[in-house]
């Protein structure tokens, strides 16, 4: 099993790409010169080594068959040479190479050494070039053989006149010095040209992508404003040099969707602050009636005369729900004025007091429950408004005592920790179901929703999000976690320094 997972691990694999923008430009900048220059080169190299084997072709048609000829018929040294047999060497390249073959037998050859008015006879040819040299056609083509003792020779095999074939040839070996000659300059100027090329394409390219930057620049600073609430104010829009060009117009784009966004923050942040007016007006505004139809209820209820039990029963529920009506416009309230920014009392504030009192108070409620406190040594004591500190607690514990089932035990713990209070307040209940946690600090999120929707005495919804909303005004921060048998929420607050 190990070896399949091998392969698949190697035929996986993919060579890297640059990642930026501005290199892959540059890469692909020099690949292109790259690709140009091996043609470039290429093409001289195969051109050049033609022409030169051209030009060695006509010189093998110019020297003709004197020299493997004069192979044959000997000449006469001079005097000073003893009478030794000779080629005639005249009109012959140094390096020239003749042969003379009788029924594809290698009779005579011999080599134009430079310098040397004579020909060296005396040239050693192997078994291989003895076959080599018989098989080439006798047509005056010139061929390009392998000679173990010559290298590399271009050929041309014609017939004599006694029925013989004569073998003359030029070496090769100036026309591939001077091709690996032109190899070697074009590979070390190439190189120097794709460095430079390099060098000076990133530059340029880092130049030209410059708008780009102020485009990824900008929208870094955007990313990084708090779009989702209060008022935001954008930066400057990014400069637009050439509208025309590609960055040009990503630059125009991403402005007009600036400007789109900034006429849609303005509309929302108007029509939240009419909101929260409105919420505002209205809570205020209802404040008075909701108290008076509570007051005359309760007068009612007091007269001393006979009142039939209807409407003694009547007479109670409406002030039970002028009495729920009034705490809801409370914390209606209480919402817009955090909403508006306004700012909470500050002062030192016994934490661990407050504590005691809310537990107190949520025993006397629901004596149903289970209720259990585990506080620090030393008092926890923070800066902030008591009387909202303490509606916190109160909410928190509320909502304990209202969606879990009689007999759930719930547990308050306090303590200091990094510079900052933490307080708990975990039950053993059911739990929140996973859909509806991510809403639990959201307005109006009813107790139908949560975890038990038959819980008396159901609220509007507001609680938890006052909670959110107090601690959030106190420089702090609350979070949930919750699954089956257990629900804890906690709450952080910078201690007082």
């Amino acid at each position: 099993m190990r070896r399949p997972r091998l392969r698949e691990r190697r035929s996986s694999w993919r060579p890297r790409l640059p990642r930026t923008l501005r290199a892959r430009l540059t890469a692909g900048l020099v690949v292109l010169l790259a690709v140009s220059c091996a043609a470039v080169g290429l093409a001289a190299v195969v051109e050049l080594n033609g022409f030169l084997t051209r030009r060695l072709d006509q010189q093998l048609v110019e020297a003709g068959d004197r020299f493997p000829e004069s192979l044959e018929h000997h000449g006469v040294l001079p005097d000073d040479h003893d009478g030794d047999e000779y080629g005639d060497t005249r009109r012959q390249a140094a390096g020239t190479f003749g042969a003379r073959l009788v029924d594809g037998r290698v009779t005579h050859r011999g080599l134009v050494r430079a310098g040397d008015p004579t020909a060296d006879l005396g040239v050693a040819l192997t078994p291989a070039d003895a076959r080599a040299l018989a098989a080439l056609p006798p047509d005056g083509s010139p061929h390009t053989v392998r000679l173990s003792a010559l290298h590399d020779y271009r050929l041309t095999a014609d017939r004599g006149r006694d029925g013989d074939v004569l073998v003359v040839g030029l070496p090769l070996e100036p026309v591939e010095a001077a091709v690996h000659r032109l190899e070697l300059v074009s590979g070390v100027v190439f190189g120097l040209a794709l460095v430079v090329t390099g060098v000076a394409g990133a530059l340029w390219v880092r130049w030209s992508l410059r708008p780009l930057n102020r485009v990824a620049a900008t929208a870094t600073r955007v990313s990084g404003l708090p779009l989702a609430s209060g008022e935001v104010a954008l930066p400057a829009r990014v400069p637009v040099a050439e509208p025309r060009s590609e960055v040009g117009r990503v630059a125009t784009a991403v402005n007009h969707m600036l400007g789109h966004v900034e006429d849609a923050l303005t509309k929302r942040q108007a029509s939240e602050e009419r909101l929260r007016g409105f919420a505002a007006d209205a809570s205020h505004e209802l404040r008075t009636p909701v108290a008076s139809v509570r007051g005359h209820a309760e007068l009612a209820l007091l007269h001393p005369g006979p009142v039939p039990a209807e409407v003694t029963r009547a007479l109670e529920r409406i002030a039970a729900e002028s009495a729920r009506m009034g705490a809801m416009v409370d914390d209606l309230l209480l919402l817009a004025r955090l909403d508006a920014g306004r700012p909470l009392e500050r002062r030192p504030v016994d934490l661990t007091r407050l504590v005691l009192d809310a537990v107190t108070d949520a025993r006397a409620v629901g004596p149903d429950h289970r209720w259990t406190l585990d506080l620090a040594e030393e008092p926890v004591t923070v800066s902030g408004d008591a009387h909202r500190l303490h509606q916190v607690l109160a909410n928190l514990l509320t909502n304990a005592r209202l969606h879990t089932p009689p007999g759930t035990e719930v547990t308050v713990t306090l303590a200091a920790e990094d510079g900052a209070a933490r307080l708990r307040v975990r039950d053993d209940g059911p739990g929140i179901p996973e859909e509806v946690r991510a809403h639990v600090f959201e307005r109006f999120t009813r107790a139908e929703h949560r975890r038990l929707a038959d819980a008396p005495g159901g609220g509007a919804g507001l609680g938890l999000s006052i909670v959110s909303a107090v601690v959030e005004a106190h420089s702090g921060s609350v979070s949930l976690e919750s699954g089956p048998g257990s629900t804890t929420f906690v709450v952080r607050l910078p201690r007082e320094s």
